[in-house]
Parts: C-alpha cells; sequence; structure tokens
C-alpha cells in the first residue's frame, strides 16, 4: 500500500514537472526575424503570379500563413518605416511628408526599445528611414548597421532582427539592362491597363521581375543562415514588401498598386497557439496594415500595448476582433505636394483627394529617372494613349471608388455610379471618422504647421493648442468637392480668423476656377493675407482668372520666404503656369543666392529649381546649386 502511494507520488510529480515545462514552452519568448524588401507589390507566385519567380517565398507560404489584405498605409518608404516603428499613422504624429525631419513627440516611443526592456537583442540590418528628427533615433536599437546579426546577442537571449534587402527598391529600373540579358521577356509582359505599351515599359516590367527574382534569392539566403544557425523551430519569421511599387502609379499612390503588399509569417510549432489559421500554408484574409505592426509584436512578447498606439494586434493574447477597413495616406512626395487619403475594406477602396486641381503625374524627379514613366509621357503628349492611360496625366476627381475583385487595376471609378451610393457614403464617412480620430495633420499646410510648432512636435501641437481640427477638416471637404452652389460659404470662410481654414476656402475658389469670378475682389485681398500658404493659393486662383500680373508678383515674392516649404509650394504653382520670363529665371537665381547656405537635409525648393532651368533649356553647368541627392 506504502509503495502504491509512493509510486502515485512520483507519478503526481513527474505529472507537475511536465505541466511546468510545458507552461515554460508556450511562456518562452520567441526570436522573431523580419526580412523586408523595398518597393515591391505582390509579384509572387504564391500569390498568383505565374510571371514572377519566386521559390523561395512560395515555399514561406507553404511553410507559414499567407496575408492576402496586407497594407501599407503610405505608398513610399519613409512614411511608412515611420508608421512601422511608432505604430502611431506617420500623418497623425506629423511625419507624413516625404521626406521630414520633425520632432516626435515624447510619449511615443519606438518598437525596440519595449523589446529591449522585455529582455530582447534588437537589431536592424540597416535602413532606417524613420522621417523623424534624426538625434531622437539615436542607440534605440542594440545595433543597426551593416553588421548588425542575431548572432552577436548573448548566449540564450532573445533575438528581434531585421534585415531589409533593397535590391528589388526603385533604382533597380533605373540603369537599363540589356534585353538578351533579361531573365523575364518583355514580350510576355502583362501590362496593367493604364500603362501604354512602349517598349521601355515592357522593358522595365520585365527587368523589374529580375529583380523581385534576385530578391527572392535573397530571402531563401536568410532563410538558409537560420536554419544552420539552429534557429528556425524556434524563431517566427516575418517576410513583407515595405510598400508597393515600382513603376509610374504604383508607389507613391494611394491605390492597390501602391499599397498591397506581400505578408507572410512562419510560426513553429512550439508557439502554434499563435497560428491564425489552423494550420501551415493556410491564407489569412483578416486585413492587417503597418500599423498594427508594433502592437502585434507587442502582444507576441507579452508586453502591454500602450493607449497611444493606433494600430490592432493580429496575433498574440492581446488580438483584437478582425477591423473592417484598413486606411493610407499620401502627402508631400519629395518636391511636390498633394494630399489623398484612402479607405480599404475586403472588397473596396475609396479615394479622397483634397487637392484634386493637381494631376496625377506631377514631375518627381526620382520617378523621371525610370525610361518607362519618360515614355508614357511622351505617349500621352503624343496622344495616343486611350482614356484609362490618359488619366493619369489629367486632374484627379474629389472621390474615387473601386471594386478590387472585378477592377484590381482599379480604373473603373464607381463613385457617380448610383449602384454604388451605399458603399460610397460608408467608406467617406469611414475616412472622415479616421482624420478626425487621429488628428490627422495633414490638413494644415506644411509651412503654417512648422511656423505653428516651433519645435514643438505636431503630434502634441494638435492635442495640446486650441486649433480647431474638426472646422478645418470641414472645410476641406466642403472646399474640395468642386460645388458651384458653396461659393458664398467659401468668401465667407476666406475671412475666417484661422489661417488654415482660409486656405482651404481659397483652394475651394481655385478649384471652381471660372465660377468663382464674383469672388475676385476677396482673392485680390487674400493676396496679403498674414499666412503665406493663404496668399499663395489665392495667387493661383487669380492667375487662372486673368490676373497674371498680380498672381506673379505675389509668388515672386513668397520665393524669398524664409521656409523652404512656402518656396517649394510657391514654386511648385509657377511651374504650372507655365511661365518663365526674364523676371521669374532672375528671381529663381536670386533665390539660389539667397539660400545658397541653407544646409536644410533636403532642399525640395532647389529641385523644383533646377527642374524649372532644365524644362526651360536654361544650362545648369554654369550654376551651383548644390540640392539634395
Amino acid at each position: 500500500m506504502k509503495k502504491t502511494k509512493l509510486l502515485l507520488g512520483l507519478a503526481l510529480l513527474a505529472g507537475m514537472g511536465l505541466n511546468s515545462c510545458q507552461n515554460q514552452q508556450v511562456e518562452e519568448l520567441p526570436n522573431i526575424l523580419w526580412l523586408t524588401s523595398e518597393d515591391n507589390s505582390p509579384f509572387a507566385g504564391c500569390y498568383g503570379d505565374d510571371f514572377a519567380t519566386t521559390p523561395n517565398l512560395d515555399q514561406l507560404a507553404s511553410e507559414g500563413f499567407l496575408y492576402t489584405h496586407a497594407y501599407a498605409n503610405a505608398p513610399v518608404c519613409a512614411p511608412a518605416r515611420n508608421t512601422i516603428i511608432t505604430g502611431v499613422y506617420a500623418n497623425s504624429g506629423g511625419h507624413q511628408h516625404m521626406r521630414s525631419y520633425y520632432p516626435k513627440s515624447e510619449l511615443i516611443r519606438f518598437l525596440p526599445q519595449f523589446l529591449r526592456e522585455k529582455g530582447y537583442y534588437c537589431t536592424n540590418n540597416r535602413k532606417e528611414d524613420y522621417n523623424i528628427a534624426p538625434e531622437q533615433t539615436k542607440n534605440i536599437w542594440d545595433e543597426s548597421s551593416g553588421q548588425a546579426h542575431y548572432k552577436n546577442r548573448k548566449s540564450g537571449q532573445p533575438f528581434f532582427a531585421i534585415f531589409n534587402s533593397t535590391i528589388s527598391h526603385e533604382s533597380s529600373i533605373h540603369k537599363w539592362i540589356p534585353t538578351e540579358e533579361l531573365r523575364h521577356s518583355p514580350d510576355k509582359v502583362k501590362l496593367p491597363p493604364y500603362h501604354p505599351d512602349t517598349p521601355e515599359m515592357r522593358h522595365d516590367w520585365a527587368q523589374y521581375y529580375d529583380k523581385v527574382e534576385d530578391m527572392d534569392a535573397w530571402v531563401g539566403q536568410q532563410l538558409q543562415a537560420l536554419e544552420e544557425a539552429g534557429l528556425a523551430k524556434n524563431t517566427i519569421v516575418f517576410y513583407y514588401g515595405d510598400h508597393g511599387g515600382v513603376l509610374g502609379r504604383s508607389k507613391r499612390f494611394v491605390y492597390e498598386s501602391g499599397t498591397h503588399v506581400p505578408f507572410i509569417i512562419r510560426i513553429p510549432d512550439q508557439y502554434k497557439h499563435l497560428f491564425p489559421e489552423k494550420k501551415p500554408g493556410s491564407k489569412v484574409d483578416r486585413l492587417i496594415s503597418f500599423v498594427d505592426l508594433a502592437p502585434t509584436l507587442l502582444s507576441i512578447a507579452g508586453v502591454p500595448i500602450p493607449e497611444y498606439m493606433q494600430g490592432k494586434a493580429f496575433l498574440g493574447k492581446q488580438k483584437t476582433a478582425d477591423p473592417e477597413y484598413a486606411y493610407m495616406f499620401r502627402d508631400r512626395m519629395d518636391e511636390r505636394y498633394d494630399m489623398s487619403r484612402a479607405v480599404r475594406d475586403q472588397q473596396f477602396r475609396y479615394i479622397r483627394n483634397y487637392m484634386p486641381y493637381r494631376i496625377y503625374g506631377q514631375h518627381i524627379n526620382y520617378l523621371w529617372k525610370a525610361p518607362s514613366m519618360q515614355s508614357w509621357e511622351q505617349a500621352y503628349l503624343k496622344g495616343t494613349c486611350n482614356p484609362a492611360q490618359s488619366a493619369f496625366w489629367e486632374t484627379k476627381p474629389a472621390e474615387e471608388l473601386y471594386d478590387t475583385e472585378e477592377d484590381p487595376w482599379e480604373v473603373h471609378n464607381l463613385a457617380n455610379d448610383p449602384n454604388y451610393t451605399e458603399v460610397l457614403e460608408r467608406m467617406r464617412k469611414a475616412n472622415n471618422d479616421w482624420v478626425s480620430r487621429i488628428y490627422d495633420s495633414g490638413f494644415i499646410p506644411e509651412a503654417e504647421r512648422q511656423m505653428t510648432a516651433s519645435g514643438q512636435s505636431v503630434y502634441d501641437l494638435l492635442r495640446t493648442k486650441p486649433i480647431p481640427l474638426k472646422a478645418i477638416i470641414d472645410a476641406a471637404k466642403l472646399a474640395t468637392l468642386g460645388q458651384k452652389n458653396k461659393l458664398p460659404q467659401l468668401v465667407l470662410l476666406l475671412n475666417h480668423k484661422n489661417e488654415t481654414i482660409r486656405y482651404w476656402a481659397a483652394t475651394g475658389l481655385l478649384i471652381l476656377g471660372a465660377d468663382a469670378r464674383e469672388a475676385q475682389p476677396k482673392l485680390e485681398q487674400a493676396l496679403d493675407d498674414s499666412s503665406v500658404s493663404v496668399s499663395i493659393v489665392a495667387a493661383e486662383a487669380l492667375y487662372y482668372l486673368g490676373e497674371k500680373e498680380k498672381a506673379l508678383t505675389t509668388l515672386l515674392a513668397a520665393l524669398k520666404h524664409p521656409s523652404p516649404f512656402a518656396r517649394t509650394h510657391a514654386l511648385n504653382v509657377i511651374d504650372y503656369t507655365h511661365e518663365f520670363s526674364p523676371t521669374i529665371q532672375e528671381a529663381l537665381l536670386q533665390m539660389i543666392r539667397e539660400f545658397k547656405n541653407d544646409k536644410s537635409p533636403d532642399r525640395y525648393d532647389l529641385r523644383v529649381v533646377e527642374w524649372l532651368l532644365d524644362k526651360n533649356q536654361v544650362d545648369r553647368s554654369k550654376l551651383s546649386l548644390n540640392s539634395a541627392k
């Protein structure tokens, strides 16, 4: 009897020990490896692209979970990466302009800071590009360099490691590779309906598919290294592209082509409690976006998600219910101002354009380095583009709505189709609710915002100062729909005490064009507005109403403004007037002389100056411009 009790006791103790080991296994912190590529949409076999050559990504998807509805919140790298590392939409934090170096709120912390406190060894190899004042990003990693590697951690220490590949970056199509050296045939490229069938377009697409294949090989090398290190069984692997790309109308634009990204997660069996579906090899249709990454990693690591984070965890104990929408934004792209917001549900994409008077295809120096981009523009100028291909070179509607299942390339705008009124109104409301909820800073012109913040973070500015953001957003909605019957309200708002509301009122009058003629006296008064942004927009409106001399005088005066963003704004307008008198040329040269010692990291005003001089065939070799690269 005693022997039986002894055996039962030993068995109970053994069972307790086994349960303890099992619990310890479940609670063990997993290693986390991020493999990121640049500027690529889901051009992969596992996503149904039969032209792509991606055996390693296809294998990873078979061993993991492929997310079908994964999105970059911004269609360009720096604002997207800012959103990733903070868990806050960049347009909420004031970091949405490409590029910019504004201070971050001290309330907002970086993802690796949380994980390091949990005991993780955090490395980044090597691109940062967080769109934040550089002094705030120092020492947030254990190591961030070309040598950063998880192998340098302490024995037994969990790691969070990022390896970033630039193989598929936009620059990969800037240098022409001879056709006979390409592995993907230009003749077999299936062109999107918005691209003209030019030799350069076919070649750039084929060359890019070669680069995607090269990137896939890099992924395979990284996974092999993990396997050889004996770490594959306790490392969760994430692979994703940092936004869509890369030929014209993808990167920088809030379409599927610019925001839909490949996203695959492989989770070892010992962490199967994290599986988003029953078994590996499955597809996950939950809507996820980059703002969700930081809270998701904190959820996996058992770190409480701070209230300020705006994303939703999609794995771990803090996983939320599936969201109804994903949200995207676009603002200044290098030297060109624009502003759009987008909402995506499982089927539809809604886009709200707040600068519909600008064409999609504004000339951006870096974008025009691609031979395909140049050939598209020339095809349009020659009149050989069909309506779908020509739309890129024309002004935008205020609203766009696409059924992505029926129209994956998003060329059939349903916003005016009465059959989709309910969808339009629902998604319009979702956008309005979102921009208000996150305190979207994009509704304040960059020059005004910079001067008002005066060194304070924009995130804090909008939450601590008496800025009527709701009224500003309402003014933007009213102004940008281009409705003539709103003219009396716009004229009234042009006298508002708030300069940003006046800016949107002037924008509304600009959009109305000739229908705003009776407001001309008020616009002339606005040329002397205390806000340079208001006076610039009023000048553009007046220029198209025939008051060219008054308009150009105001625009040339703005070139002397201390804010480089006010100067860039004015230069954009001068470019679109196609004016290039000796007075304008001298003003450009004088601007260069006055601001030649400005050491700002990115001189976008000088990029526009260079473009204006080149466009008008001025020999820049004799000038010292020293613009940013």
